[in-house]
């Protein structure tokens, strides 16, 4: 009921008046967007750039890193969900660019990941100062990506630690039919969610850096649950933070992570076909522009007027790895078309605590992270691209060996890629 009451009070009060700069960047946006893409290296440098100024300039200042920066509040206080699956992007970016201040910021997300864990082993919804501060599934598993992470590359009996008791609460307050319902967020409509695929993962992550406790089977369980949620067109029902009707690209990114992830831990072949039925359903959602609505509905069409910018970026991601196992040439355009069209939203000239970030939607007055630029947005955008640089160096190398024929293994696998690469607006 207070719930309700807030939202009635919040929908008839008088919003606040736009500042100088959320009526600039709206302008902007409702002029289009440029026809310049950066290209992948450039954005990955600025969104890198970005998320160590919202480490510094959180309003918490603790070594998290800011929920976001808002064109009209400033920036955020950290947000330990998002800045736990931060630490696996920071330290990859550290071992690309051979920077150990990257590795010391990752150490830092994680010395206040494992500061704030509760006994129990679970972690809290929302920014660091949300109230009330109880321990939620979603918020644990995202930052139990970081803890494995960090445990594998860093080898410290406190992350080690931290990561068994938040994957051992996961592994044990599971449901019998494999979903998570006990410790739902406060920060969003109650109910069952597909979308906890992403808790999974983080199972399967810990899985790998200590197997033999159960805990890529209790990740397991959960995904084939969610798949009891997935229609034959691959649409997920229960799959979105407020409106399961029509979920949001961020949480339909979310619930294709998870399920890819499960193949990847279990080889099942029932798990590549679950993915592949979804990533084909979004195929059609794409513009040829990559403009892709933030709301579907359960036929994949377009149920809002702007492009959830995350959502775009995840399932880019996903595309890409779904090439990778597959071959399917589809994916490799696709993902690449979506990237191309959010990196065309990120301004990397000048300065400003808007320079290199990602936001919530295009336009920036679209519902979802309205008026803000998000870390995570930022943290997905640099994933994509880091593995768009990677496959396409790999096209390319393929493309080598057929032309210099040393196998027509290589011709056939190169002709669908090298096209899906001349399709795309990318300057890579």
């Amino acid at each position: 009921m207070l719930k309700l009451l807030k939202s009635v009070k919040n929908q008839f009060s008088p919003q606040p008046a736009l500042t100088v700069l959320a009526q600039s960047e709206l302008k902007a946006d409702m002029q289009g967007l440029p026809a310049h893409d950066p290209g992948p290296e450039a954005v990955i440098a600025g969104c890198t750039t970005w998320l160590c100024l919202a480490q510094d300039r959180s309003a918490s200042n603790d070594g998290g890193v800011a929920r976001d920066f808002s064109l009209q509040n400033g920036w955020a206080t950290s947000y330990p969900e998002t800045t736990g699956y931060i630490i696996p992007t920071m330290i990859a970016m550290a071992h690309r660019n051979g920077d150990a201040s990257l590795h010391a910021r990752a150490r830092r997300m994680l010395d206040w990941c494992v500061a704030i864990q509760f006994a129990e082993g679970g972690f809290q919804g929302g920014k660091i100062d949300a109230k009330p501060r109880v321990p939620v599934t979603f918020n644990t598993g995202q930052i139990l990506l970081g803890l494995a992470a960090g445990a594998a590359e860093y080898r410290d009996a406190r992350y080690l630690d931290a990561m068994h008791r938040a994957a051992a609460w996961l592994r044990d307050s599971l449901d019998a039919d494999g979903c998570w319902r006990k410790f739902g967020t406060p920060f969003a409509k109650p109910g069952e969610k597909a979308y906890e695929t992403h808790v999974a993962w983080g199972l399967f992550e810990a899985e790998r850096v200590a197997p033999g406790h159960g805990y890529g089977a209790a990740g397991l369980r959960q995904v084939e649950w969610a798949l009891t949620k997935q229609q034959a067109n691959g649409w997920f029902a229960s799959n979105c933070l407020t409106d399961v009707d029509h979920p949001l690209t961020h949480t339909i990114g979310y619930v294709l992570r998870g399920v890819i992830e499960g193949q990847l831990l279990s080889g099942r072949a029932d798990l590549l076909e679950a993915a592949v039925r979804t990533a084909n359903g979004l195929l059609g959602a794409i513009d040829k522009d990559g403009y892709l609505a933030g709301r579907l509905d359960r036929h994949f069409g377009a149920a809002a007027n702007y492009a959830c910018l995350t959502g775009s970026v995840q399932i880019a991601h996903c595309f890409f790895l779904l090439h990778r196992l597959t071959g399917d040439a589809r994916y490799l355009a696709a993902g690449r078309t979506l990237n191309a069209f959010v990196r065309r939203t990120v301004r990397l000239d000048g300065s400003g605590d808007t320079v290199g970030g990602i936001k919530g939607s295009f336009p920036v007055d679209g519902a979802y992270g309205q008026w803000q630029y998000l870390n995570w947005a930022a943290k997905f955008c640099i994933d994509a691209n880091l593995l768009e640089v990677e496959l396409t160096a790999a096209v390319l190398a393929e493309v080598e060996l057929a032309k210099a024929g040393l196998a027509s293994v290589h011709l056939a696998k190169a002709e669908p890629a090298q096209a899906a690469l001349a399709g795309s607006d990318s300057d890579a």
